[in-house]
């Protein structure tokens, strides 16, 4: 077998790759003649079918699998033999192919890039330091008493953050279509928390002051960037019709409220102990997200990683899948392909090289996943639920699962390696602060554990 080598472009290798005729030929010989002792054709004894009517027959059929198996084969033993290392399955193109002479094709592929891990020295990060102090606490179950608040109905006019019950229909109020109806702009009994930003700018202020039995109209514009192209910038009137107004009642701070969140003992002070536990880890996971974001995002910023086309390709179609399940597509049938590839490939290019290159920090610098530090991680996450232990032996009895974990133990192993070396600069700043979502320019293409929302972490 002949190979040779030629880069193109980039990554994309094209090996030219020749196989001898006899190797050909004499596999296609071994295929008939074992096929001739099975085949059954009329006229002839079984095994006594003539080697001549065998070839006319089948040997075009043998010949194409004959050479599907041989170019996989050749394929295999020459990047073998070139030391090359394919990103994707190659695209093959026959170069001569008759019967009795030399078999010449090309195969076209990408490489995996060649990776130079620096010493991380380039990479930055602003690392938030806080704590939780008693006034975040007290705000944190404030924020659980609105989130269980109920409604009482009240015989007064409605004030910002009452709820209405109303039935409500809007039609067109200008144009060709005016006095019409439109689509989505009627309801009956609804029910709207006045401040709540539900409605379009103007709706909800307009029933402040509004009574039980009173009726009114509003005159409205819908936004020039509504979701409807036949509403966006519509003037529109909304004919109005309250029944109730109801004002908003918060749970007291009892054992029934401290129950909800799994505290049946030691009454108020141990639910404020539970709600800091919980706050704490958030405020950890938050911090260590950040942390990984900025470090992810230096990485990407001091090295340089061509990507292969292929592994993109794989990870647009991965990033599809999941905007379908976000939404719920996959439940209707949605195909992700109808998705346009240009929506993800930015991100997936990120993904893609964060991976490599992580994956050859690890190679390079040796590092193993450290089963204690991947029990805490379980155990950390398994402290949100009532029943912990539960939590723990599931993710033990579930491979997949705690890959996963073990992976992302992985990678926080790799920032720790950075940021042993990195420019790293503490900036002490509120909770709140902290937890708060970093900008998409902070984010944009790390791939970070999410911070449990408040609700999951008090839960």
């Amino acid at each position: 077998m002949q190979v040779s080598v030629e880069t193109t472009s980039g990554l994309e290798r094209r090996l030219t790759i020749i196989i001898p005729a006899d190797k050909i030929d004499g596999e296609i010989s071994k295929r008939l003649k074992d096929l001739s002792r099975r085949v059954r054709l009329d006229g002839f004894r079984p095994g006594k079918v003539p080697m001549k009517v065998v070839k006319r027959r089948y040997g075009l059929g043998a010949r194409q699998e004959v050479l599907g198996e041989q170019i996989q084969q050749a394929f295999v033993e020459a990047v073998t033999q070139e030391k090359l290392n394919p990103a994707g399955a190659p695209r093959v193109e026959p170069k001569s192919d008759e019967e009795g002479k030399d078999f010449e094709f090309v195969a076209i592929f990408e490489v995996y890039p060649e990776i130079e891990v620096g010493d991380f020295k380039g990479v930055e990060v602003d690392r938030p330091v806080a704590e939780v102090s008693e006034a975040d606490i007290s705000e944190m179950i404030e924020t659980l008493r609105t989130q269980s608040k109920t409604f009482e109905t009240v015989e007064r006019a409605a004030e910002l953050g009452d709820q209405i019950v109303f039935d409500y229909l809007g039609r067109f109020a200008s144009g060709e279509k005016e006095g019409e109806e439109f689509a989505g702009g009627k309801a009956e009994d609804s029910t709207l928390e006045l401040g709540s930003g539900q409605m379009i700018p103007g709706f909800e202020d307009g029933l402040v002051g509004v009574s039980a039995n009173e009726e009114k109209t509003l005159a409205l514009t819908f936004p020039e960037d509504y979701h409807s192209e036949e509403l966006k910038g519509q003037a529109v009137e909304f004919a109005c019709k309250v029944h109730k107004v109801e004002t908003a009642v918060l749970p007291e701070l009892n054992d029934a409220f401290f129950e909800r969140f799994g505290v049946t003992e030691g009454g108020e002070d141990a639910f404020r102990a539970e709600v800091r536990k919980n706050m704490e880890r958030e405020l950890r996971q938050a911090i260590k997200s950040k942390v990984k974001s900025q470090v992810m995002d230096g990485l990407l910023t001091t090295h340089e990683i061509e990507v292969p086309s292929p592994l993109v390709a794989q990870e647009v179609d991965r990033m599809r899948e999941q905007a379908v399940q976000r939404f719920g597509g996959a439940q209707g049938g949605f195909d992700p392909k109808q998705l346009p590839a240009e929506l993800f490939e930015k991100d997936a290019k990120k993904r893609v090289a964060l991976g490599l290159l992580i994956g050859e920090i690890v190679k390079q610098r040796e590092i193993k996943v450290d089963d204690d530090l991947v029990r805490s991680k379980i155990e950390e996450m398994a402290s949100a639920y009532q029943e912990p232990q539960q939590v723990v032996d599931w993710y033990y009895s579930n491979e997949e699962q705690l890959s996963e974990v073990k992976y992302v133990v992985l990678e926080e192993q790799v920032v720790d390696t950075v940021l042993k070396a990195a420019k790293v600069s503490d900036s002490a700043c509120s909770y709140q602060d902290a937890i708060r979502p970093a900008a998409p320019a902070e984010t944009e293409g790390a791939e970070t554990e999410e911070a449990e929302t408040s609700e999951e972490v008090q839960a």
